[in-house]
C-alpha cells in the first residue's frame, strides 16, 4: 500500500465515523510561541483541550505536517544513521474534544489496523499504563487481546502530560511484532515491537506542579501514529527510507552522485540525509522560513547545509539539493498544494543557500588546511575539539566529515573536547519562544467567563450600549477605575479592531455620561478577545456600565486605505516579480504601510515603476472592494492567497480588492479601491536573506510625501541658483567639475612629495635620522613620512621612490580621513631577506593598523596618527631584527 493510500484511508476511515477532516496547520505553530515547530498533531488544537478555543465538531482527524528537531527532540545528527529518525514526518492523529472516549479510541485504532490495513491480529501487541485497569479490560474483554500480548508500563512510557500542570493522563499504544529475527519479545525492544500509535487518554488535568490529579469534566482523545512507520510494516520494508516516501528521493541523489543505493554504508547514510532534509527545507521554504542566522531560519540553514556537506561527501561538485527539493514538491505536491504554488521559490532558495554554502566550505577545508593548533598524544596529531566544533558551527563540517577528513590528511579528532562544545551548544540553542508576547492569567481567564467578544466593526464605528465585562488595572481586575487611570476594558461587544495580521488596533472614546475613556489602542491578547488599552479621562469606569464605543473614523479611513493599498501590492508584485513574491509580513498604519515579500534581489528602477502603474491603475479603476465569509477550502479553490504565519478560523473573510487580487484577511478595508487616491513606494530594502520590503504611503500620506520632494528639490534649485528641472544636469556638472580638482589635487601633492623627498633618496638620511635612506646588514631602507595619505598616490610615489633606489626596501607613511596608512615596497634583489608584507604586519601592529600583502607591495590601514612618527622611525630596526642582526 503505497504512502498515499495509507494517508487517504486514514482520513477516509475516520471521516465515516463521524470525525471533521481537518487539514494540517503550519509548521510554524502561531499559536503556540513556545514552540519552535509544530511536532504532534494535537498543536493545533491546543487551545480547545485546554478549554480556551471552541469548534463546531467533537470529533477530528488530521494528516499533521511535523518537525522534531529542537529541544528534546535535538537528534540531528542520528537522521540517515538509523532507520526510523527524520527531521521531517507526518502524523496521523484523530481527537476526541469531550465525544467518545478509552472504549471507542481503542475501538477504532484496532479497527483501522485489522481491517483497514489488514495488519494480522496476532502481530500486534499493546503497552497501557501500570494502573489503567480501564484501558487493559478494554483490550482483553471487548478487543480480544490475549492477556500475553499486553503490556502495563510505568509513567515514563505510558503516561502523558502537557506540561508540569495541566491536562494529562494515561496512553495505550500499539505495536507491531517483527518477528524474533529483531531480538528479545519485550516492549523495551523498539526493533521487535515496534510502535504503530499513540492513544493518549486526556482525562486528568494537574493544577499544581507537585498537585493530585484531578478528574477531568470532560475526558478527551489525542491519538498519533507516524505515516512513515505505518508505510514500513505496510509495504513490509525494515527501514522508513526503504519506503515510497524515501526512495525516490534517494534514487535521484544516487543519480546525481553516479552511485547505487546499498553498495556503500557511509554512501548510504549521505543519501538518505539528502532526501530527509530536503523534504524539511521544501516544506518550511513553501511556509516562508528561509536559511538566516538564528531561530527557526538557522534551523533550517544547519539542515540544508548538512545535507549539502554529505553531497560533497558523495562526490557531487555542483549544486544538487534543489534538484532533490524539486522531487519533493513533484511527489507530495497534489496532498499540500502550498509546495506547488512556491515551487520557483522553493528550487531558488535551496540553490542560492547552496551556492553560497559551498563558497563557505572550500574556506572552511582552507581553514583546516591552514589550522595551527593541535595537540599531541601517543595516537598522533590530534584537532582540539574546540577547533573542530568552530568548523561544525560555523562552516557546517560534521565530527564524521572532520574524521574522514583526518584519516585522508593523517589526524584524528578530540572527541571529547567536540562532545563538550556541542552539548554546550545545545544548551544554548533550546527553544526560548518567538518573542511573542504571552497572554496575561487575568485575561486568559476573562476570555474563558465571557468567551469571544462581537467584533460589529466591519459594519459599523460606533455601538451604542455596549456592555463593560471587566476593567483592569496593571493586568489586576478591578470594580472602578477613576479619572487619569491607565486601563485595560473588555466589552461584550465593539466596532474596535484589535491589532492583527499586521494591522495596528483602531482608537477612539468609550463615552458615557460623565464619563469619557481615550482608547489608544486595541489589542487582541487572545484569538477571540478584544481588549482596549486607554486612559480614564473624566468620570469613573465602572464593571457592568453600559458605554458607548466610537472609533477615530479619520484614523479608521487611512488605515482602511492602506490595507487595501497592501493588497494591491501584493499583487501588483507577483504579476512584475513572479509567483514567488508572496507576503513574509506587514504592517498597516494610519500615516504609512510597510510590505515584507519573498525575492532575492533589490527591485530595479523598472520594475518599481511598473509594480506602481498597475497598483495606481487598479486604484484608478476604482474597483468595488468585496468580501464573502467562508470556509478555508472552499476559499482555497477560488485561487485566495493565505499567509501560512497566520492562523485561520474554520470560517475566513476572503476579500477581493480587484478581479485578480484574492486574499483571506480579516482586516478592515477601503470600500472602493479609488478610496486609496494613489500609492507611492517611498523605499525598498533587503530585511533577510531571499526577504525584501517595500514602504509605502497611500492618500493625504503620499500627498505629503510628494510635498516634501517638492520643497527639497526647490532647496536644492535654490542653492544651485537654477531652475528645478534643470538640478539633476547642474549637479552632474558639479561633480564632473569636483572629481577634475580632485585629480589637480592629487597630482600636486604627489608632486610635492616628490620634490620634498629629492634630498634623502640622494645624499643619505634626513636631518636628525628620522626619516631617509639607510644602510642596514647591507639592505638599503627609505622610511618618510609624506604629506599625501591616500594609498593610491602613495603607492605611485613608492614605485618612483623604489625606481630610484635600485636596491632596497621603501617605507611611507601618511594620513587620510583621520587614519594613518603605511606602504612598503621591496626591490625583486631583497624580498627573500625582507618581504614587503612581513614588514608591513610587523609596523601595524606598533601603529594600531590592520594590513598585509606580497613579497614586493604591502599596506596596512586605520592606524592612529599619532603613532605615525614614531613607527616610521622604528622601520629600520625592525628591518634589523628580520635581518638577524637585531
Amino acid at each position: 500500500m503505497k504512502a498515499r493510500e495509507i494517508r487517504q484511508k486514514f482520513l477516509e476511515y475516520f471521516a465515516r465515523h463521524g470525525h471533521q477532516v481537518v487539514p494540517s496547520s503550519a509548521l510554524v505553530p502561531r499559536s503556540d510561541p513556545s514552540l519552535m515547530f509544530t511536532n504532534a498533531g494535537m498543536v493545533q488544537f491546543k487551545d480547545v483541550f485546554l478549554g480556551r478555543e471552541s469548534r463546531p465538531y467533537g470529533r477530528a482527524a488530521t494528516c499533521q505536517k511535523c518537525i522534531r528537531i529542537s529541544g528534546k527532540h535535538n537528534d540531528l545528527e542520528n537522521v540517515g544513521r538509523t532507520s526510523r529518525h527524520h527531521t521531517f514526518f507526518e502524523m496521523l492523529g484523530n481527537f476526541s474534544f469531550g465525544d467518545y472516549f478509552k472504549t471507542d479510541a481503542i475501538r477504532f485504532g484496532w479497527d483501522l489496523l485489522t481491517a483497514g490495513y489488514g495488519l494480522s491480529p496476532d502481530k500486534l501487541i499493546v503497552t497501557v499504563f501500570q494502573d489503567d485497569d480501564d484501558a487493559e479490560a478494554i483490550w482483553r474483554k471487548e478487543i480480544g487481546v490475549p492477556e500475553g500480548r499486553i503490556f502495563r508500563c510505568g509513567a515514563k512510557d505510558n503516561f502523558w502530560a502537557m506540561g508540569d500542570t495541566g491536562p494529562c493522563g494515561p496512553c495505550s499504544e500499539i505495536h507491531y511484532d517483527r518477528g524474533p529475527a529483531f531480538g528479545e519479545a519485550s516492549p523495551d525492544n523498539g526493533e521487535r515491537y515496534f510502535e504503530l500509535w499513540n492513544l493518549v487518554f486526556m482525562q486528568f488535568e494537574r493544577r499544581a506542579a507537585d498537585g493530585p490529579l484531578e478528574p477531568l469534566p470532560k475526558p478527551s482523545i489525542d491519538t498519533g501514529a507516524g505515516l512513515e512507520r505505518i508505510a514500513s510494516v505496510l509495504q513490509r520494508v525494515d527501514s522508513n527510507f526503504d519506503t515510497d516516501l524515501f526512495q525516490p528521493l534517494i534514487g535521484l541523489v544516487a543519480g546525481i552522485a553516479g552511485k547505487s543505493y546499498g553498495a556503500h554504508a557511509a554512501d548510504d547514510v549521505s543519501m538518505r540525509v539528502a532526501a530527509d532534509h530536503a523534504r524539511m527545507a521544501a516544506f518550511l521554504i513553501a511556509e516562508g522560513v528561509f536559511p538566516e542566522k538564528s531561530g527557526r531560519e538557522y534551523v533550517l540553514r544547519r539542515v540544508l547545509r548538512r545535507a549539502i556537506r554529505h553531497g560533497h561527501r558523495l562526490g557531487i561538485e555542483n549544486p544538487f539539493m534543489h534538484e532533490v527539493a524539486g522531487r519533493v514538491v513533484e511527489r507530495m505536491g497534489p496532498d499540500y498544494p502550498e509546495l506547488l504554488a512556491r515551487r520557483e521559490l522553493i528550487l531558488e532558495v535551496v540553490k542560492q543557500e547552496e551556492t553560497r554554502f559551498r563558497q563557505t566550505l572550500q574556506r572552511g577545508l582552507d581553514l583546516l588546511a591552514a589550522n595551527r593548533e593541535w595537540l599531541h598524544d601517543a595516537r598522533g596529531k590530534v584537532l582540539p575539539g574546540a577547533v573542530a566544533f568552530k568548523l561544525y558551527d560555523t562552516f557546517g563540517f560534521p565530527d564524521d566529515l572532520i574524521e574522514v577528513i583526518g584519516e585522508e590528511q593523517g589526524f584524528l579528532l578530540d572527541r571529547d573536547g567536540f562532545d563538550r562544545a556541542m552539548a554546550a551548544q545545545r544548551e544554548r540553542s533550546v527553544w526560548k519562544g518567538s518573542g511573542e508576547e504571552k497572554v496575561s492569567g487575568a485575561l486568559l481567564q476573562l476570555a474563558e467567563r465571557h468567551g469571544a467578544t462581537v467584533f460589529e466593526g466591519y459594519e459599523r464605528e460606533e455601538v451604542d450600549g455596549a456592555r463593560v465585562l471587566a476593567v483592569l488595572r496593571d493586568g489586576v481586575e478591578v470594580e472602578e477605575a477613576a479619572a487619569g487611570a491607565e486601563v485595560d476594558v473588555l466589552l461584550d461587544r465593539t466596532p474596535f479592531y484589535g491589532e492583527a495580521g499586521g494591522q495596528v488596533g483602531d482608537a477612539g472614546t468609550l463615552e458615557a455620561s460623565g464619563l469619557r475613556v481615550e482608547v489608544t489602542g486595541a489589542q487582541r491578547p487572545a484569538p477571540e478577545l478584544i481588549v482596549h488599552r486607554g486612559v480614564v479621562r473624566s468620570g469613573g469606569l465602572r464593571r457592568d456600565a453600559s458605554v458607548r464605543a466610537v472609533v477615530d473614523g479619520e484614523r479608521r479611513a487611512a488605515i482602511r486605505r492602506n490595507h487595501t493599498a497592501t493588497h494591491l501590492l501584493h499583487w501588483a508584485l507577483r504579476s512584475v516579480l513572479g509567483a514567488h513574491a508572496t507576503q513574509k509580513g506587514s504592517l498597516v498604519a494610519p500615516d504609512r504601510f510597510r510590505f515584507d515579500y519573498s525575492h532575492f534581489e533589490p527591485l530595479t528602477p523598472e520594475q518599481a515603476r511598473r509594480i506602481e502603474e498597475l497598483a495606481n491603475g487598479a486604484i484608478l479603476a476604482n474597483h468595488e472592494v468585496m468580501t464573502e465569509l467562508t470556509d478555508p477550502e472552499s476559499a482555497r479553490k477560488q485561487g485566495a492567497m493565505a499567509i501560512f504565519e497566520e492562523k485561520y478560523g474554520d470560517v475566513v473573510r476572503l476579500v477581493r480588492a480587484t478581479p485578480e487580487s484574492l486574499e483571506l484577511c480579516g482586516g478592515t478595508h477601503a470600500r472602493r479601491t479609488g478610496d486609496i487616491g494613489f500609492l507611492k513606494i517611498v523605499g525598498e530594502s533587503g530585511i533577510a536573506a531571499g526577504v525584501r520590503r517595500i514602504e509605502a504611503v497611500t492618500g493625504a500620506g503620499a500627498l505629503a510625501h510628494v510635498w516634501t520632494l517638492e520643497e527639497q528639490l526647490g532647496r536644492c534649485a535654490a542653492t544651485l541658483r537654477s531652475a528645478p528641472p534643470e538640478v539633476p544636469e547642474r549637479v552632474e556638472k558639479l561633480l564632473a567639475r569636483e572629481r577634475e580638482l580632485e585629480r589637480e589635487v592629487a597630482d600636486l601633492k604627489r608632486r610635492l612629495s616628490l620634490e620634498a623627498m629629492k634630498g634623502p633618496a640622494a645624499g643619505g638620511p634626513a636631518e636628525g635620522g628620522a626619516a631617509g635612506v639607510r644602510e642596514v646588514a647591507g639592505v638599503r631602507v627609505h622610511a618618510v613620512r609624506v604629506e599625501v595619505g591616500e594609498p593610491k598616490v602613495m603607492r605611485e610615489l613608492a614605485d618612483a621612490l623604489r625606481g630610484k633606489l635600485g636596491s632596497g626596501v621603501v617605507v611611507l607613511g601618511g594620513v587620510a580621513g583621520g587614519k594613518a596608512n603605511l606602504l612598503v615596497a621591496a626591490t625583486a634583489d631583497v624580498q627573500q631577506r625582507v618581504s614587503a608584507g612581513k614588514l608591513v604586519r610587523e609596523l601595524a601592529g606598533t601603529l594600531g593598523a590592520r594590513g598585509g600583502g606580497k613579497d614586493d607591495l604591502a599596506q596596512a590601514g586605520g592606524g592612529e596618527p599619532a603613532k605615525l612618527d614614531a613607527t616610521i622611525q622604528s622601520v629600520y630596526a625592525v628591518v634589523e631584527r628580520m635581518l638577524g642582526h637585531g
